[in-house]
């Protein structure tokens, strides 16, 4: 009898991110050699040397992993996957999400709606979330706008909760507005609302808020419900999965065990938290409103001007002056962006997109977004 491979997974079961990988894993298994699977209950934090001291096998794919705990796997000649991002990297195979790719796409967000003020808060001494942190201001500074940046206890205390949240609420209200926060999770996402409400700070007309995760328990738990960035812990689980399964067989050179593989966000989802257009002049918003709510049902710039009732001249120097770029530039954005989120979170045929996101033909939406993108629609979908 063949003997199956005996992998341990140190994934957190009580969260939506950690059960996402183990459904990215689980994908994977389904059209491969099987796994003896060893995976306990229980949450992020701590590190996996009580794990190692209870079982021991081929591989482990883990998300607390420590310098001592790389020594004892690799002692005892056992493969590892490193799914934390909570450290720079050890030097062995890390798949994880792309934390700074994260914050820049947090700050577009923001500077597609018109936002002229941005700000960040983000937890103290967490290379994840510093990474995004460092993304959007990077971001920000790159529209020649400044950043104000809030550090937050990693662990907050409950006794300490009501103090802190009366401190982040005053930093809230010394911000110019409107403003754009980026909250590097949904839980920080969630400190943030409730410190808007504390300073009566209206949202999202004086301060808009992002979160990170989408999780749609917490998303949905804060007033108003909060708008998040999308990760993939899918496709982290998966990649993960297949890479510790090419070492196992001696597949993968030592260059490649030693890589770093990011696995890109896949939006925003868009709630009531950011559901705003910053833009002093209401009739560019209003035409701004009206491209994101048609530009996929096929709407041209002759659409936009028939709704509006203005000239084309009108509406060109007011979208350069406060986008910086033409309405047929961002009726194509918001085409792009809506083909981007198909690709990733469907299996449509380029066909069935072409059609949802507004063009056509599938050629020419291909043609369109490999000019946009650098890639073909099926290689940005493999990547």
């Amino acid at each position: 009898m063949t003997s199956r491979p005996r992998v341990a997974l140190d994934v957190e079961t009580s969260r939506l991110y950690g059960r996402g990988i183990l459904k990215g894993i689980s994908q994977y298994l389904i059209s491969s050699r099987p796994w003896s699977i060893y995976i306990e209950q229980h949450e992020i934090g701590g590190d996996v040397t009580r794990l190692l001291s209870r079982w021991s096998g081929d591989g482990i794919i883990t998300r607390q992993l420590t310098e001592d705990s790389k020594k004892t796997i690799l002692g005892r000649g056992m493969a590892v996957i490193d799914l934390s991002n909570f450290t720079p990297s050890m030097g062995i195979p890390r798949i994880c999400s792309a934390d700074s790719a994260c914050g820049r796409a947090g700050a577009q967000h923001f500077i597609e709606r018109g936002f002229k003020h941005f700000a960040c808060c983000h937890y103290r001494g967490q290379h994840w979330s510093q990474q995004r942190a460092d993304g959007f201001v990077a971001e920000v500074e790159f529209t020649k706008h400044e950043c104000r940046v809030y550090e937050q206890p990693f662990r907050v205390q409950a006794q300490k909760w009501d103090q802190d949240q009366e401190r982040l609420a005053e930093w809230l209200v010394s911000l110019p507005r409107p403003v754009g926060v980026l909250a590097t999770n949904d839980l920080l996402g969630h400190h943030v609302l409730d410190a808007c409400g504390r300073a009566n700070l209206m949202v999202p007309e004086e301060v808009a808020v992002l979160g990170v995760d989408n999780d749609e328990l917490l998303c949905n738990l804060t007033n108003p419900p909060m708008s998040s960035i999308i990760l993939d812990p899918e496709r982290i689980g998966f990649v993960a999965a297949k890479r510790l399964d090419q070492i196992m067989q001696g597949e993968e050179n030592g260059a490649i065990e030693n890589e770093t593989t990011e696995i890109p966000s896949l939006g925003v989802a868009v709630r009531q938290s950011t559901d705003i257009f910053a833009v002093p002049d209401p009739e560019i918003a209003r035409a701004l409103r009206y491209i994101r709510d048609h530009a996929c049902e096929g709407a041209t710039v002759q659409d936009v001007l028939d709704h509006m009732s203005v000239s084309r001249s009108w509406l060109e120097r007011g979208f350069r002056e406060h986008f910086g770029r033409s309405p047929k530039a961002e009726i194509r954005n918001v085409q792009i962006a809506r083909c981007k989120e198909l690709l990733k979170m469907t299996d449509l045929s380029l066909e069935n997109i072409a059609g949802l996101a507004g063009f056509k033909h599938s050629e020419y939406m291909g043609v369109m977004f490999k000019r946009e993108t650098g890639l073909s629609p099926g290689k940005y979908r493999n990547s």
